[in-house]
């Protein structure tokens, strides 16, 4: 990058290079005008000495100017002296264009959006002078030498640019754009974002996950002011199905401004080009493009997610920086590969794929505390999902240790004590110990929807209804897009008793995602406790969760009359699933009556660690033994665990 790119203030005033057709000159005049009344020094072929080489003149300036100012109109978009010049100032990074009768610009230059001055009547704090000023700031780092306070947004925006090569604010002093007003005086409470998926455009999917992991960075980043809305990632990412419509897409959202970007990496090179966009205007408030070599990657996310956040923050709060992070390439790499394989979700050896990965980013930095929070619930995720009941306790042992190591290593890292948090109360069953620590994550990444997801979770089975209910609602709210969130909301309400509550929220996880697992059977639970036996029937029947699935036929069909049938579905739960299920079995044989046999599997299930237990404290499907001592002594001694 030049080194002119990030000026620091109190530097000379910005230089600019004004590019007209001669049949608008008394215009351009008018603008010089304005421009040099503002402080910046103003360069137009009217300077230009008698007997000057005037193309040499020309060169010399257009390749010295902050900016070059191109003024599109029906007389200019013909004339070949305009093109160069703006062509020179598109390659510069430097081109600002100015719409002076609404004449689209030539090809090559159309991806530019122009001010539109052709209303300007000549006042110098008009809204189209606001506007080049926030231009020229973004360009050059520099606004008019005379004033330091932004001026107000003008409701069209500024520069609508793509993410080509031509970009209007590079490099560090990029986020000048935000500080110029860019963004405009939205109120904290109502400054929204989401970040969609910057796209891959190197051309080979094996980089994906550099697109995907600079989009997390970025939006962990921004989701760490409390004062912004930060959309999470799945309802983010869903974004591409509600089409090319940028108002529709914010509307739909419930945000203000959308962040898009790309990544395209050749060689040893990465760019990486981002644009922000204003879902009530549908224009570009702020563009930059960055390049980088690989070598400085970790800085080189580091540096994108700083720059968006602090930019957004300074209407508002100062962002908290990322803590337990890493500047070792090769461990941030693996990281990045591990964590898209996780977010995957796809099956035990695409999870075991991605502890490895963790596991190689610890291998090559062992202080990188996220990797070390991602491989305690990479561990974790493998005990409850796949682990064989002899496997549980080493699993859930392992995952503990990592999450200590994270927060021993970084304490401000929210994704460390949730991951302790999680291993404690999944696989030691240890209510009371692992409290504090989802207590913290909670604190700390009160922004973050998978967060307050397990939060609220947590609340819910831990027998706190209305933390649970809180949490849920500031989750759905950032990420209203995710199914997972509503069949955590359906969840909550259902081990609150609220039966007819619940079933809105998982109707819509299975409108936005009818294969998504155990939300049929929270709603054949919920039909049956309300009485509505064939329709929850239908509901387990439609279960893909197998377990789920055989238990809830199994209860069900017992209460619609047909034992057999009910046999055969407990039958082929035991022998399909055996003791991995044994708190399965114990909510069915708890409904069909034989007690004795119910309360020796949850025994038994405690033994062997049985996650499944963590719902013990609200889950109606044991109420018909909740009041037999064995019960209670068993519940006791898992809440003083």
């Amino acid at each position: 990058m030049a080194s002119d790119e990030n000026k620091p203030a109190g530097q000379a005033p910005a230089t600019l290079f004004l590019s007209y057709a001669r049949a608008d000159r008394t215009r351009a005049e008018r603008l010089a005008d304005a421009l040099t009344n503002a402080g910046y020094t103003v360069w137009w072929d009217a300077l230009i000495e008698g007997g000057a080489q005037f193309a040499a003149s020309i060169r010399k300036a257009l390749e010295t100017a902050d900016a070059v100012i191109v003024l599109w109109s029906k007389n200019s978009v013909d004339s070949d002296w305009v093109r160069d010049e703006a062509a020179l100032g598109r390659d510069r990074h430097r081109l600002i264009p100015l719409a002076l009768d609404g004449t689209r610009p030539p090809l090559g230059f159309r991806q530019y959006q122009a001010i539109d001055v052709s209303h300007w009547r000549g006042k110098p704090d008009a809204p189209q002078i606001a506007a080049i000023h926030r231009a020229i700031a973004a360009a050059t780092g520099q606004g008019p030498v005379f004033s330091s306070t932004a001026q107000p947004i003008s409701r069209r925006g500024m520069l609508a640019i793509g993410t080509g090569a031509g970009v209007l604010a590079i490099g560090g002093g990029a986020f000048v754009a935000w500080r110029s007003g860019l963004i405009g005086p939205a109120q904290a409470s109502g400054l929204s974002i989401a970040v969609l998926p910057f796209r891959n455009l190197s051309g080979d999917s094996d980089q994906d996950f550099l697109s995907e992991g600079l989009t997390e960075e970025i939006r962990a980043a921004l989701a760490r002011n409390p004062a912004l809305k930060v959309l999470a990632a799945t309802s983010s990412n869903a974004a591409h199905d509600l089409g090319d419509d940028v108002k529709s897409i914010t509307r739909e959202l419930g945000v203000k401004y959308l962040l898009e970007g790309s990544v395209r990496r050749a060689g040893d090179t990465v760019r990486v080009s981002t644009d922000l966009t204003d879902g009530k205007t549908g224009f570009s408030q702020w563009s930059q493009t960055v390049d980088r070599k690989l070598t400085d990657l970790f800085a080189f996310q580091s540096e994108i997610a700083a720059t968006v956040s602090n930019a957004m923050s300074v209407r508002v709060a100062t962002s908290a920086p990322a803590p337990g992070g890493t500047h070792n390439v090769r461990a941030y790499e693996n990281f990045l590969r591990g964590r898209a394989l996780f977010n995957q979700a796809k099956d035990e050896e695409s999870d075991r794929q991605a502890l490895a990965l963790y596991e190689l980013a610890i291998a090559a930095d062992p202080k990188f505390a996220m990797a070390h929070a991602a491989r305690s619930r990479a561990l974790s995720a493998i005990a409850v999902q796949y682990a064989k009941a002899d496997e549980l306790k080493q699993l859930y042992a392992e995952a503990i240790t990592a999450a200590h190591k994270a927060i021993e290593l970084a304490p401000n890292l929210a994704e460390g004590h949730l991951a302790l948090g999680f291993a404690l109360f999944t696989g030691k069953l240890d209510v009371a110990g692992a409290r504090p620590f989802y207590e913290r994550a909670y604190q700390l990444g009160r922004g973050n929807a998978d967060i307050l997801l397990l939060y609220a979770l947590y609340c819910s089975r831990a027998g706190r209804p209305e933390d649970a209910r809180e949490a849920i609602a500031r989750a759905v709210a950032l990420d209203p897009l995710n199914p997972r969130t509503y069949r955590a909301s359906g969840s909550i309400d259902y081990a609150a008793r609220r039966y007819a509550d619940a079933l809105p929220p998982l109707d819509k996880a299975l409108k936005l995602n009818p294969k998504i697992t155990s939300a049929n059977a929270l709603r054949g639970n919920s039909l049956m406790q309300l009485g509505r036996l064939p329709e929850a029937r239908a509901a387990f029947d439609a279960e893909p969760q197998n377990m789920f699935k055989l238990t809830g036929l199994a209860i069900v069909d017992r209460r619609l009359g047909d034992g057999a049938a009910a046999k055969k579905a407990y039958d082929q739960l035991v022998s399909e699933v055996g003791d991995a299920a044994l708190y399965q079995q114990a909510q069915v044989l708890a409904q069909w009556g034989r007690s004795d046999e119910a309360l020796t599997a949850l025994e038994r299930a405690r033994a062997v660690g049985d996650s499944g237990l963590i719902y013990l404290s609200t889950d109606p499907l044991l109420d018909p033994i909740r009041d037999q001592p064995r019960f209670r002594n068993l519940l006791n001694a898992i809440a003083r665990t």
